[in-house]
This record gives structure tokens, sequence and C-alpha cells, in this order.
């Protein structure tokens, strides 16, 4: 099956899917504020788009992903939410929302079942913009996947990229457990989903071992052979208020439903792994 994918937002967790769908013959439309960002897409073989700024090509879409975070309400849906609920064409929708919708559990296992209890602004209006979406896309009689990423890492993203950059803190808050996903996993997800045939679903897109913070750093410092950084307390630890306010919210996020539904098998199940084939690709 080759498409055109209407990527709005292309950025790091929807660059994944171009070394698996170019090759196939898809064409890619990425969206960007950045003219630098747009020369870059042109560069790798997607067709960028300067949104907003241009208008949306939904009539040349088979496929559309948003990777796009809402403020007070969804940008997409607020300018483009009454023609995407007509766009019947549409083969398949995918939204990229965030586990932080869950809220605090307490380093408690949650899984798609569980209610959303967002406890920040930020998390809550996820919740509203899922909603948004799965109105739209019911109206269009369009299947909508949506995806509940867990913290993204991966080449030039993640704790080595802290270490090598001089950013990295070890933050110890006790009984915190955050989950990950690797770059590749996400896109190979997302891939999965589009071939398929299953109707809307929510997914939590994560790898099968959540864990502290402070065990992650400490292994990639390890691994890149780099002094390992003294633990901080959260309380005293040098956190932006975004980065902090992660810190909120502990739990372990499962992953059963897209491995039994979509089949799929984790490029790299654990942040060990994950660390190990960064290493390896960077030479």
């Amino acid at each position: 099956m080759t498409g055109t994918l209407l990527s709005i937002g292309h950025g790091y967790s929807a660059q994944a899917l171009e070394p698996l769908l170019l090759p196939r013959g898809w064409t890619i439309i990425g969206t960007t504020r950045s003219p630098a960002k747009a020369q870059a897409m042109a560069e790798r073989g997607v067709t960028p788009l300067i949104w907003p700024g241009s208008p949306l090509p939904l009539e040349r879409a088979t496929n559309l992903l948003t990777s796009v975070a809402p403020g007070a309400e969804d940008p997409v849906l607020a300018a483009h939410g009454a023609e995407i609920a007509r766009a019947s064409h549409l083969r398949w929708v995918g939204y990229l929302s965030t586990i932080g919708v869950y809220g605090d559990h307490q380093g408690g296992w949650v899984d798609e079942t569980t209610p959303p209890n967002a406890t920040s602004a930020r998390a809550r209006a996820r919740i509203h913009a899922e909603t948004g979406w799965q109105d739209v896309c019911a109206q269009a009689g369009v299947r909508l996947h949506i995806f509940r990423l867990a913290g993204i890492y991966g080449p030039g993203r993640g704790p080595i990229a802290k270490l090598r950059e001089g950013r990295a803190q070890r933050v110890v808050k006790p009984g915190q457990y955050f989950s990950r996903i690797h770059q590749a996993d996400i896109g190979q997800a997302l891939d999965r989903a589009m071939q398929s045939e299953i109707g809307t679903r929510v997914y939590n897109l994560c790898d099968d071992l959540p864990a502290p913070p402070q065990d992650v750093l400490a292994f990639a410092a390890q691994l890149a052979g780099v002094p390992v950084p003294p633990e901080v307390p959260f309380e005293q630890a040098d956190l932006s208020p975004m980065a902090r306010s992660f810190y909120a919210d502990s739990k372990r996020v499962r992953n059963d439903r897209i491995k039994q539904e979509l089949g799929l098998q984790l490029l790299y199940p654990d942040y060990e792994s994950g660390l190990r084939n960064i290493l390896a690709e960077e030479g």
C-alpha cells in the first residue's frame, strides 16, 4: 500500500516514518513553521509546507498525522476542523498525544482502560484535543488512532545528548518512574497502524521497562564513558517549570494493546538496548 501522508507538525517523532514510507513510494507532505526545517525536509525527500501560512492540501492526502501540541485549543482543529470532518476520503488519521493524560498514579501501572486524570493544564488540553479529534473523525467516518507517547528519545535526543551538552542532572525523587519510547519504535508503530484495518482506537506507545530517571542517566553515562553525575534531590534541582512539572506524575505504563492488536515487536524494549543503539549509530 502506498499513498500520501499529510504530516502536520512534522517533527522528531513523525520523521521516524520517512525511512519506512519513502522507499516504498509514499509521498510525505510535512508542515513546519521554519524555512530552514523546510529546506532540510526537502533534502530528505519530504515535500515541505510552511504552515500556518499556506493552505493544507487535505484533498491530496490519503492519510493524516498530526503532532501539533494544543494550547488553549488544538490549532489544527481550530483552523481546519470543519474541513477535516468532511474529509471522508481519508483512510486513516493519527494523533500523537501523551501519557501525561493519565495523571499521577504514585508509581502504579496504567493502561488504555485507565480513565484520564490529568493534573497539569498542558495535559488537560491534550484530553480536550483527543476528544476533538474523535468528534471530527467520527463525523468524517474515518478511523482515528490516538497514540499516547511516553518520553521520547533517540539519536540526538535523550540522556546521552544531555550528557554531551553538559545539561544532565541526575535528579532523584523517591518513588519516581518514567516510561520511554525510542524514535524508531514510534515510526514502526505508526506504520503498522496505517497498514492495519483496525478502527478508532487509543494506544499507549512506550517500552517494556519504566524506570527511575536517575538510573537511566547513570547507565547512559557509564555507556558513554563519562563520569556519572552526582545525585541531586528533586527539591534542589535546577529545573525549568516544564521539566519540574513532569515530576508531578509518577506511573508505569503498559503497552500490551499495541503488541496484541498491531503485532508490534519493539526494536528497543528497554532503555539499555535503545541507548546502546544510539551510541552504535553515532559511532
